[in-house]
């Protein structure tokens, strides 16, 4: 057990004015030296900026940046037709690879990835949806639904994912939204909330459109595409029920008056032609060329992969082809590893104007480590920040610091750091205490009572 350092006074243990004296005397002394005056203190403030410290983790080198700043990928990158491209761990959200994964590009109907989440989280299943004329003159794709009918909402998300259907993406986004500017606003918010600021949403189907007040068109970049369906599958309150709705082979329903029936076809090829295919999206215009966003499970590697402008037709299996390379890719590559078990330390803390001359520090994490996909070559970097100093008052626990764990540039996890140790102010009603309990007291008191 480290001893705790104290100030002067409270080590005066006898009786006598002497004593008393003393305390005053400190007291005043360390005011006039320049020590903080009592009550000027705020809650665990840090004075004059922060130290930050960098050290490599579990013995890895390396670096995931060329000479001219290009990002560089470990193993052997694929050779991708798409024109953008993006693997990320589907656990951690981590870049994995990417091909001018930063570029904003169209991304036709991988759109209705977002389209689906937010009618399951904003709608019930059981909602009835009338049909407007706007949503029922959308072009193809379309389930040709008409003006004034009503459907289910499942019914028409199912219509959306499985045959990638126009009209359906307008009617269910007239309905949660009440109307399509106002769901365009959700999908905008939804994509901030999850750190996708550069992806731009005007329609609910992925048609090709541009804003007309700013001009900025319908886009997003491959990596916040990869991201958008990892918060569809792994993160959303709804993620259970749009796992069921994109994979159902096929569905069957009617209108609620039940004179039409209709018949939907799971258009996913990758469900039934690569093992391990959890869900995904296809999506075509002529602006956006062939998309798509897709999540495989490998063991317990769990891999998304998201592709913009992958050919033009006649190339329409050119996308295919890119998610095998990517998925292989992935999996030759990378192994969950474990990091961040090793223990921090830190040097003790002077604190300004508090009982105790300075406090510890310690990393506060659970008994395991961080698992991520990792291979082999990228380095692990531990970066600390915490304060020169602490202003008292402050409780036992007080968060101080934080250390941020990177791999290669990324950051994976950020454990706070905070103090052993709370202390008071040692001002004049701390001191006007010690001068009662050892001057004032008598000695039958003195001896029964110990303030510290």
């Amino acid at each position: 057990m480290k001893e705790k350092k104290m100030r002067p006074a409270v080590w005066i243990k006898k009786r006598g004015r002497k004593p008393a004296a003393l305390v005053l005397a400190v007291f005043f002394a360390v005011q006039a030296a320049g020590e903080p005056a009592f009550g000027i203190a705020v809650t665990g403030r840090k004075l004059w900026g922060e130290t930050e410290h960098e050290e490599q983790a579990d013995g890895k080198n390396g670096t995931q940046t060329g000479q001219n700043g290009e990002r560089i990928f470990p193993g052997h990158p694929p050779s991708l037709t798409a024109n953008s491209a993006a693997l990320i761990d589907g656990e951690t959200g981590r870049l994995l690879f990417g091909k001018n994964e930063e570029n904003l590009l169209p991304m036709a109907s991988t759109t209705k990835l977002m389209t689906c989440i937010l009618a399951l989280e904003h709608g019930s299943l059981d909602d009835v949806v009338t049909v407007s004329e706007y949503a029922a003159s959308m072009p193809d794709v379309q389930l040709n639904i008409w003006a004034g009918e009503t459907y289910r909402l499942e019914d028409l998300l199912y219509s959306l994912m499985l045959e990638s259907h126009n009209d359906s993406a307008v009617a269910v986004a007239e309905h949660v939204g009440g109307s399509v500017e106002g769901f365009a606003e959700m999908m905008n918010q939804k994509a901030r909330d999850i750190g996708c600021v550069q992806t731009f949403f005007i329609t609910p189907n992925g048609l090709d459109a541009a804003d007309e007040e700013t001009g900025r068109v319908h886009s997003t970049t491959a990596e916040e595409l990869a991201l958008i369906l990892r918060y569809c599958l792994c993160l959303s309150p709804k993620k259970e029920e749009f796992l069921t709705i994109t994979r159902a082979p096929s569905w069957t329903f009617s209108d609620t008056n039940q004179t039409r029936s209709f018949s939907c076809i799971n258009h996913n090829a990758l469900l039934t032609s690569m093992e391990g295919a959890l869900t995904g999206k296809t999506g075509y215009t002529n602006d956006a060329g062939y998309c798509y966003a897709g999540a495989v499970r490998k063991g317990d590697k769990l891999f998304i992969a998201a592709l913009l402008g992958c050919g033009w037709p006649p190339h329409k299996n050119e996308k295919w082809k890119d998610m095998g390379k990517l998925i292989r890719y992935g999996d030759e590559t990378f192994q969950k590893m474990e990091i961040g078990k090793e223990e921090l330390s830190f040097e003790p803390v002077p604190v300004l104007g508090g009982i105790l001359e300075s406090v510890h520090l310690f990393a506060e994490k659970g008994e395991d480590g961080i698992s991520l996909l990792m291979s082999g070559e990228e380095p692990v970097t531990i970066r600390t920040r915490v304060p020169k100093t602490l202003s008292a008052p402050f409780a036992e626990g007080t968060v101080v610091g934080q250390a941020d764990y990177f791999v290669g540039e990324t950051i994976v996890e950020s454990i706070p750091i905070k103090t052993k140790e709370g202390t008071g102010l040692w001002d004049l009603e701390f001191c006007a205490g010690q001068i009662w309990d050892h001057f004032f007291l008598d000695g039958e008191d003195c001896k029964n009572f110990d303030r510290f």
